[in-house]
Parts: C-alpha cells; structure tokens; sequence
C-alpha cells in the first residue's frame, strides 16, 4: 500500500497539476485519515522543487460552523483563505471524511448563505484556471465513510477506487493520455455542432451550446476522470429533464428530480425526497437556477452509484447537467454560488442528438 500511496501522489503531482519549480503548492485534506497519501504529495512537491503547504480540517467543524454562524459570520470569509486563492499555483484536495452526512440534517438555508459568501473565491479559482494561472485537482482517499456510502466493505471500496484511478495498471499516466486521446475526438466532433437534444426516461431537452468550446476530462482536474462537457449557452435549456440516480449535495439527497426548464432557467423543481432542499439550494442566487454544465460520463471502470459526485458524474452510460457556475475555458458566463452535478442513467433508452443527428444511445457512442 506505500508503494500505491506514492504512486497515486506522483500521478497527481507530476500529471494531474504538474508542479514547478518554486511554486506555492496548497494541498488540503479534511481529516487526518489521508495522512499516507497527503504525506506522499508533500514528498513528490518538495522533490519538484515546489513549496508545499497542508491545510488539514478536523472531523464535524463544518457541522459546527453552520449550525452556530450567525449570518455575519455565515458571510465572513478569512484573509488566510483569501490569500490561498490569490497566491497559490496549484490547489491538490484530498477527500478522507469520517462521515458523509453530517452536514445532512444542517439548516439548508444558511448553507446557501454560506456558499454565497464563498461564490468569489470559486469564481477567482476558475478565472486563474481558465487563464493557465493556476492548477487544481481534487481526490479522495479511501475511508470507511465513503466505502459504506457506496455499500461496500473498505477493501472492496479501496480497490474500486484504486481500478476507477487506473492506478493498478503499470502506467496509469499514459492510459490517462490515451483517453484524452480518445475523448478529444468525441469533444472535437461536438465542437462543430450547435444544437444538443438530449431524449430519455420523461426528458425532452435541447442546449445550444454554438461557440462553446467541448472538452476532454482526463485527470487533469479530477481524479479519477471520465467525462466531455461544455457550458452551454446561458439561455438556451428547453424542455424537461429527469434525474432517476440520488442526487447527493453536501451529504443532504434529492431523489427522483424532475426540472422542467425555460430559457435556461429552471422553472420548476420537483423530487420525490429533498425537494424543499433542492429547492433552497436553486434559490441561492441568481444564477443557481441556470445551467452551468452539460456533460457525458465515459469512466466504463465506475458503473454503480456510489453517493461520490466525484464518481457518481463519471459513470459510464451517464449524463450530467449542472445547475450554477458554468466554466469560463467552456465559454461559460454563469456565475453562482452553487455548481450541482445533477446525474442521469443513460443505459435505459437514452439518446443524444447533435444537430439532429444520433450521436449517442443506450450509454454508448455512436461517433
């Protein structure tokens, strides 16, 4: 397991944000319990030349924060962190919770406050991205929380992780290339296409997504990866979308969405469980109700629901739309406090049309 530690540290160093010489390098974890990975990812920085600084969190101060804040200190965000954002060259997260939910039963509205106080730093951090100013990469280490989540044993869920990474094969970067490779075909193809018409299970929906760029995930940003996505055109959302996977939010679930959309705007939000979270979190500000993001999951190694979004959004035979910020390097303009992955089966008779075109069905390409 040292060896797979140091292994999974230097694809994130060396190929996901690919640290330089004399860069401030921010990797942030949420408990102690990534200490064999984080530990490795500050060695790899270090033999880079860069300069590593760890931000650990501690197990329910969140829970604490919201529950407690008052609505000065919900908007209050600390120079310190400010300061991150500004300075930083590369951004590593490293998820390893002790519990998924225990921000589930927290007041919904002071968690949309909460983000709308934070909206400016993911705004910064996007803008930097965009403009090859800065690196960022999120992770997660294997823990008890999330292999229950997933409804598997720690082992089971180690060597899912471990698989979904392709960190069991000898080279995982250069099969991450060679699916880069390959998405930037399909992302390319899309690029010359306009209109997007997404039909399935109680979904009639289109995008145009005209002058906005189509790209290939590949580990660069999230690890594992798997997807091709756009920031469609703010506006241009029509028709009816239905989400049949749990739709999981800072551990609070919405179950069986149904978002009936107009002009890019959701006009309606329904669920079967969560809606008046679901709603509260559409409700944070202006932008929450537009969609941000319109993608494809390609990761064939991740084919069950795990409660991950990191997962969950690169399920093989799966959609996501994304309600909130869209991403400037897509040519996306919608700007919120909210970026919520919303996720969908396409394995049951889902299609995807391109100009009128079948690109795409029952979870598989056409192209």
């Amino acid at each position: 397991m040292d060896n797979l530690w140091e292994k999974y540290a230097k694809v994130l160093v060396d190929y996901s944000v690919k640290v330089q010489k004399g860069e401030l390098t921010i990797i942030r974890t949420d408990s102690y319990q990534s200490q064999p990975l984080v530990k490795e990812i500050y060695k790899q920085v270090l033999l880079k030349g860069g300069f590593p600084v760890v931000r650990m969190g501690m197990d329910g101060l969140n829970e604490v924060f919201i529950k407690n804040a008052t609505d000065e200190q919900l908007e209050y965000v600390d120079p310190m962190t400010e300061l991150e954002y500004d300075k930083a060259k590369n951004l590593i997260s490293i998820g390893a919770p002790f519990n998924v939910k225990n921000m589930a039963r927290c007041d919904s509205k002071k968690l949309a406050k909460r983000s709308g106080a934070m909206k400016h730093l993911s705004e910064k951090m996007l803008k930097r991205s965009a403009e090859g100013d800065l690196k960022w990469v999120i992770a997660d280490f294997p823990t008890q929380a999330l292999a229950q989540e997933a409804k598997m044993s720690l082992d089971e869920y180690t060597e899912f992780l471990i698989k979904s990474c392709r960190l069991h094969i000898d080279d995982p970067v250069k099969k991450w290339q060679e699916i880069g490779e390959q998405q930037e075909k399909i992302a390319n193809y899309l690029n010359s296409k306009s209109k997007i018409h997404i039909i399935g299970e109680k979904t009639d929906i289109t995008f145009n997504t005209a002058g906005r760029i189509w790209k290939s995930c590949a580990g660069e940003c999230n690890f594992p990866d798997g997807e091709v996505y756009t920031s469609p055109i703010e506006d241009s959302a029509n028709g009816q979308i239905y989400f049949d996977f749990p739709q999981i939010y800072r551990g609070s679930e919405a179950q069986k969405v149904l978002l009936t959309l107009q002009n890019g705007k959701v006009a309606e939000a329904k669920a079967e469980k969560g809606e008046e979270f679901l709603n509260n979190m559409l409700d944070m500000d202006e932008g929450s109700r537009f969609v941000g993001e319109i993608a494809i999951g390609t990761n064939e190694m991740i084919q069950d629901v795990t409660g991950n979004i990191l997962f969950d959004e690169k399920i093989g035979g799966s959609i996501h739309m994304a309600v909130g910020a869209s991403y400037p390097d897509t040519g996306g303009k919608n700007v919120s406090g909210l970026h919520w992955d919303l996720i969908k089966n396409m394995k049951n008779g889902g299609k995807i049309f391109a100009d009128d075109v079948l690109i795409y069905e029952n979870g598989k390409f056409l192209i």
